[in-house]
């Protein structure tokens, strides 16, 4: 069997298996470790605290520094709400492309990288080439710090990491780094007509929106700085996505909920913003409480990202860029677990099959070619290796 072939069976398991984020991924980590076993490679899991997810990490080759990470992520978004034309849960060929959930983000690129296990066995590699398989990192990486601490701690230090997110195959050397909040706003309930006397959790919500929303335009009119300017858009991003609350269109609403996420330039930190907002937050919770002493704002940390700040000479661009010939200068906004490799002291790229602009949608796909040119990619990997 080709490692093509074999890639597209991988592809074709890792795909039926429903990993959304808000579900276990045991049983697609349960097949990989089997996949693992089948070549004699060991692998190490890594469970979340409930016990109900999964990291998943293994080394392949001798245990010595100056290996490679090839770095995936096994969870998926929902489908809910989304007009599919095929199976999401099953990987279908039509028009030189690969359509299922996660075929584009990012199951193509953990196929692929699994397909390399024989290949890298064959081939005697004098460099091990470790697998780094994390939980949710949908949800904002929360699978990757624990894992990446574990591969840092126990086993022989990479000279390079490559995070297969969807790029077109170019080097990616930087991105935004983020961080999430989930807010709980309590408010007093009193009938709307004489809603001066109560507290309106969502029309105080509405106001920490605001604030939201005036940092959007303020970082949009400003010059952005060296790094800042690199990225689309150029600033730190503020966004509310889901809101939730009240009891009746003529009762002062008693809860708030919502979540409120920030994307940060590299170069601005979570400390500075995460002390904004909470500025922000404590200036109309005493606004409230100047109403009613028991209404307040509760903030829940949800997720924090690490960016990806670009490296001088670092191994992992330097490698992907004299297999791939890509000497163009790309960044992108969207978040990935590069970051945290970096911050444990991993030189890391972001490189992988597909185009971000398909993640996520329904009827999402990879084309042929692109699954192909990773492929091709990765062998050349395995082939410094075994040089």
């Amino acid at each position: 069997m080709t490692a093509d072939r074999a890639a597209r069976e991988i592809l074709n398991r890792l795909v039926s298996f429903p990993t959304v984020s808000r579900d276990s991924n045991l049983d697609l980590v349960a097949w990989v470790e089997g996949y693992l076993a089948g070549f004699g490679v060991a692998s190490t899991r890594v469970m979340n605290a409930e016990g109900t997810k999964a990291s998943l990490y293994a080394s392949i080759g001798p245990a010595v520094p100056g290996g490679v990470v090839l770095s995936g992520h096994s969870d998926v978004v929902p489908v809910d709400g989304q007009n599919w034309v095929t199976d999401p849960w099953t990987v279908v060929e039509h028009d030189g492309r690969l359509y299922g959930r996660g075929t584009c983000d990012m199951k193509g690129f953990v196929a692929q990288a699994l397909a390399m296990v024989p290949l890298a066995l064959a081939a005697g590699i004098r460099r091990p080439l470790q697998i780094a398989l994390s939980h949710d990192e949908e949800l904002g990486c929360i699978g990757a710090p624990p894992m990446v601490a574990e591969m840092a701690t126990l086993l022989p230090r990479a000279a390079a990491v490559i995070v297969g997110e969807p790029t077109g195959m170019k080097a990616v050397t930087g991105h935004k780094g983020s961080m999430g909040y989930h807010v709980h706003l309590r408010g007093h309930e009193v009938h709307s007509s004489i809603m001066h006397r109560g507290v309106s959790a969502i029309m105080v919500g509405a106001k920490l929106i605001a604030w939201a929303n005036r940092c959007n335009e303020a970082g949009a009119r400003a010059v952005p700085g060296a790094l800042g300017a690199l990225f689309d858009p150029p600033f730190t991003t503020v966004h509310v996505g889901m809101i939730s609350g009240g009891t009746a269109h003529n009762i002062t609403a008693a809860d708030c909920r919502f979540g409120i996420d920030f994307r940060l330039v590299p170069g601005e930190t979570a400390a500075e913003w995460e002390q904004a907002f909470r500025a922000e937050v404590a200036r109309v919770e005493r606004g409230m409480q100047a109403i009613h002493p028991g209404t307040g704002v509760t903030l829940e940390r949800s997720f924090d990202v690490m960016p990806l700040m670009p490296e001088t000479e670092g191994a992992a661009e330097t490698l992907v860029r004299r297999i791939s010939g890509d000497n163009g200068r790309q960044v992108v906004s969207f978040g990935t677990d590069a970051g945290h490799f970096q911050a444990r002291g991993y030189s890391t790229v972001v490189c992988g099959p597909g185009d971000i602009a398909q993640a996520h949608q329904p009827d999402e796909f990879l084309s042929l070619a692109e699954f192909g040119a990773c492929g091709s990619f990765l062998r050349q990997v395995v082939a410094e290796l075994a040089s």
